[in-house]
């Protein structure tokens, strides 16, 4: 007897140690992020600390210096703060972008020295090490200094926190470096422990250079500073005036002075003398709109609250938003690459508006106020594939605003947005995509917003002939069916305007207006007319409608330069057309044709997993019967190959969360594969459960379940939602969100 309890409490004991374990090792979704993955490989992300969908970000700038060689901006083409492979930082910089493919922001760095005070960047920059980077938390060891950086953020504020040795200590605010190719900054020192000031940006993808615009900072510091000033370095004269200036081109160093500088090589640095091992909190409050509301932002946001209280609130509201997806039976790299692509998605666009509700018009010529979220950074070309009906699957409210924040754009400006950014209007790309997204975003039954203005707008852009930013060639389109060559990437533009149409007929559809119905329709299969049917593709045409010579399908490759495609070639625009893959079906001859040309395209090696015009390729195999299974294959190829755990984990730049969107849908076996159209088609899952929690707001249910039931891991025998057997390898939107479970058996 007494040995039955001793075996009995051992037991417990055991069962005890084991779930004590289990609690104490088990990894909320948060904890899987890498913010290092996509640092490589032109990936430009960046892997320093932001609130989901924030203003403020900061990230290690490092691309001053290679492989501990100092080099100038101009020397490459950098669109991204940091670069995995270098090891030269400079600074920390406090707004910055994420995969994208221009340079922009990247200004206003923070920079922890020792000993004397070194102003040029080249000098007082060094190598680092021990890096560690996790959702809302970066540090890093400042090797030259023996300083440690730990940085965080709320959304409109970033807050590092630095530990000094002992001795004299300093803390650089640099004006001039940045990303932005604008010039001109303005800062004061406030206090011996605060700075004030604005840095001018803008000229995005080197266009817009007259709307260059300001943002504007307030840095507070948790300790008061010993010694401080303010720096300028003037440019250089070689006439008449040189002579006469002792100070040309020199910088100089003005000490405890309050006054405001302007300039472009502009700074200021505070001084400490640290009898011991110290540390100083930096927080500094970011605003589009002044820098009274930067100071408001700061003051109302963050206050007087630790580093590690504002860490924990913003590793908090990541894991709320990340575990809006859960997933089970993946390793430890699958949750990891999963997580941090839907991390990605959820950086931009971001919020714009101040805590005040206050925000920059497009063009500036006011500052105006929302009640609901102000959104910026839509890089429309790339994220209308994939990653707005993510927005508007997972966090529909999000992609309520987003859509707000378009027609807004639209009151200000008198068109919906290309790829808008901070309010200015950049006309980036081609196309007119925000039309396919607020379709999109309708039919997944996201309608809280004015759907008369939103169609209203959607007319305007399609129809409007003169001085028609969103169209350009329009009028050859609608004459023609299509641009020539005349005009910039008149084929893939043609498809571009194609696809936009297409949602236009499913709006009007939805308003009853049958004219529109079909005139968009069939302005929507125009493609047909550049179809060449000798050879499969798709190629330009000269304005007197011949085909345009010589013509080589290949060329345009890698982001060349050539006739008839905006960065693609006609194997990688071939079959974007998702509106009409039945249609292109039959141009191209048949099942067998139309699948024997898309496996050519990746047995040619013309598939480019790095770019937007066949992202969806893989899937097409679903479009013939008895070939679901290549698509199968192709995608959990193309998921192995392409996205790992490591720096070089995208396949090149994420654009914005595009190729993370593509990675978070191929993961969870679903993709919506007709921007505008509200399906999705169907794949073999990567884990073995996927629950997707629903907004109550927008959705009946609670939640939808992936399920994968797997033998031999095969392909996919059987599809079954709620139990009942499906015969099709697609799903619509409505069925799927009301359903309960999605369960895909393979043999």
């Amino acid at each position: 007897m007494v040995l039955n309890i001793k075996n009995k409490f051992e037991t417990a004991c055991i069962l005890y140690m084991l779930f004590f374990s289990i609690t104490i090792f088990a990894q909320e979704p948060a904890d899987f992020v890498n913010p290092f993955i996509g640092t490589s490989n032109y990936g430009a992300a960046f892997p320093g600390p932001i609130a989901p969908r924030g203003m403020a970000s900061i990230s290690p700038f490092n691309v001053a210096g290679v492989k501990n060689t100092p080099m100038e901006k101009d020397s490459q083409w950098l669109s991204n703060p940091y670069v995995n492979e270098n090891t030269f930082l400079t600074g920390f910089s406090q707004v910055n972008l994420s995969g994208v493919g221009c340079p922009d922001l990247g200004v206003i760095l923070l920079m922890p020295t020792t000993g004397n005070v070194e102003i040029d960047h080249l000098k007082y920059g060094s190598t680092y090490s021990n890096e560690v980077a996790k959702a809302a938390y970066y540090s890093v060891n400042i090797d030259k200094y023996k300083v440690k950086g730990e940085f965080t953020t709320s959304k409109r504020v970033g807050v590092s926190r630095f530990t000094f040795p002992k001795g004299q200590s300093n803390i650089l605010l640099n004006l001039g470096l940045g990303l932005t190719n604008e010039e001109g900054a303005m800062i004061k020192v406030v206090s011996s422990t605060e700075i004030e000031g604005m840095r001018s940006v803008g000229s995005f993808c080197y266009n817009s250079p007259e709307d260059a615009y300001p943002v504007y900072f307030v840095a507070q510091f948790s300790k008061p500073a010993s010694k401080f000033g303010v720096w300028k370095k003037p440019a250089k004269y070689n006439g008449v005036e040189a002579q006469w200036m002792g100070y040309n081109g020199k910088a100089r160093i003005m000490e405890n002075t309050i006054k405001t500088v302007v300039g472009d090589s502009i700074g200021s640095y505070f001084t400490y003398k640290f009898d011991k091992q110290e540390t100083v909190e930096v927080k500094i409050g970011i605003s589009y709109v002044s820098i009274e509301n930067a100071r408001e932002n700061l003051a109302k946001e963050v206050g007087n609250r630790s580093f590690d209280a504002i860490y924990k609130e913003t590793y908090n509201e990541w894991n709320e938003e990340l575990s809006k997806i859960l997933v089970e039976g993946g390793t430890k790299d699958d949750n990891t690459i999963f997580y941090t692509a839907l991390y990605h998605t959820l950086i931009h666009p971001n919020i714009l508006n101040d805590i005040n509700g206050q925000y920059p018009v497009i063009k500036r010529s006011k500052i105006a106020k929302t009640d609901d979220t102000r959104y910026t950074v839509f890089s429309l070309w790339d994220t209308y594939r994939n990653v707005h009906p993510l927005m508007s699957l997972v966090y529909p409210k999000q992609q309520s605003d987003m859509v707000k924040s378009m027609l807004t754009m639209f009151d200000e400006n008198g068109w919906l947005p290309k790829w808008e950014l901070n309010s200015t209007e950049t006309f980036t790309m081609v196309g007119d995509p925000a039309s396919i997204v607020i379709t999109d975003s309708y039919m997944r039954g996201i309608r809280d917003y004015d759907v008369n203005k939103a169609y209203y707008a959607m007319l305007k852009g399609a129809d409007n002939i003169e001085n028609n930013p969103l169209r350009p060639g329009l009028k050859d389109y609608i004459k023609k069916g299509y641009l020539t060559t005349d005009n910039k990437g008149p084929v893939s533009t043609t498809q571009e305007y194609n696809i936009s149409d297409y949602s236009i007929s499913l709006m009007a559809n939805e308003f009853g207006d049958k004219d529109n119905v079909k005139r968009f329709k069939e302005r929507s299969l125009s493609y047909r007319k550049l179809f060449d049917k000798n050879l499969n593709l798709l190629r330009p045409r000269t304005a007197d409608g011949k085909w345009y010579e010589p013509f080589d399908p290949a060329s345009g490759a890698n982001f060349e330069e050539n006739v008839g495609f905006i960065e693609g070639n006609a194997w990688q625009y071939a079959f974007m057309v998702p509106h009409d893959i039945i249609g292109l079906k039959k141009l191209m001859g048949g099942d067998q044709a139309f699948s024997a040309q898309l496996q050519k395209i990746f047995d040619i090696k013309q598939f480019d997993m790095a770019n937007e015009p066949d992202i969806a390729n893989p899937y097409l195999f679903n479009y013939v019967k008895g070939e679901e299974y290549k698509s199968q294959e192709m995608v959990k190829k193309l998921v192995r190959e392409y996205f790992k755990n490591e720096p070089k984990g995208l396949p090149g730049n994420d654009d914005t969360g595009t190729m993370s969107a593509w990675l978070v849908y191929s993961m969870m076996g679903i993709y919506p594969i007709s921007p505008g159209d509200p399906i999705y088609t169907i794949t073999t899952p990567m884990f073995h459960r996927v629950t997707i929690k629903l907004d109550p707001s927008y959705y009946k249910k609670e939640s939808i379940v992936i399920e994968r039931q797997e033998n031999n891991g095969g392909k996919i025998n059987s599809i079954e939602l709620n139990g009942k057997t499906r015969n099709s390898f697609f799903i619509s939107h409505d069925d799927f969100v009301n359903g309960t479970k999605l369960k895909v058996i393979q043999n």
